[in-house]
């Protein structure tokens, strides 16, 4: 008896080990928990609705200069250079460029002494930028997409979409119209003649009068909500 005693006592000992170290079932969860990378700043310039656009490429005597102004709203945000001579004039001169821009929020600025090359590559960069930028806005202000309400008739709904460009209508899409054939028939009549018109004032097509009536509310439902 005396004997069996260590025996059992190492082999308990002998035990204790693979208890201590048995792996926990939440050792994997947590390891799986990686944290999430933030965002930087500058990845959420659109979702701020800042517009960043690159001037054009001007070569002068001393290099090439290149600006991308960041626009926020009508205004210049921010500009900085892509590309500007590797020369210590020009080094000096692109902070100066800069703030006179953000003052005068146009390309209507000094040349800075020392650097006219550069300076006049960097203005002639960013009325191009300046420019494109306005198109783009001009662009989108005068297109626009109008959907009129659905009108219920007693041949089915009757639904048109109406782009206008500037202030003209440029084309009208039927988003729903009743399947029948005369409908088929009368649609493209229907958009010829507002495409002529400019208007919801056109005639009924013969043989689809309650297509049509529908057509015109629709349509100038669509119209209304363009000039409002």
């Amino acid at each position: 008896m005396k004997r069996a005693i260590p025996v059992l006592i190492l082999s308990i000992a002998g035990l204790v080990p693979v208890w201590r170290y048995e792996p926990s079932t939440g050792a994997s969860t947590t390891e799986a928990a990686a944290p999430v990378s933030t965002p930087s700043a500058a990845s959420t310039g659109s979702a701020s609705g800042a517009t960043v656009v690159k001037g054009t490429v001007v070569t002068t005597d001393k290099g090439d200069v290149q600006v991308e102004v960041t626009f926020a709203g009508e205004g210049i945000s921010a500009v900085r250079m892509l590309k500007q001579p590797n020369h210590p004039q020009t080094t000096a001169a692109v902070p100066k460029l800069i703030a006179q821009t953000l003052q005068a929020q146009s390309a209507d600025i000094d040349t800075v002494s020392g650097a006219t090359i550069t300076s006049d590559g960097y203005k002639e960069s960013l009325q191009a930028a300046i420019d494109a930028q306005a198109a783009s806005a001009s662009a989108s202000a005068a297109s626009r997409v109008v959907a009129g309400p659905t009108v219920n008739t007693d041949k089915g709904d009757v639904q048109v979409e109406v782009t206008f460009a500037g202030d003209g209508i440029s084309a009208v899409r039927m988003l729903k119209q009743p399947n029948h054939p005369q409908t088929t028939a009368a649609v493209p009549k229907l958009i010829a003649q507002t495409l002529q018109a400019q208007s919801a004032d056109i005639d009924t097509v013969s043989g689809a009068t309650i297509t049509s009536d529908g057509y015109k509310e629709s349509l100038q439902a669509a119209i209304d909500a363009r000039g409002a």
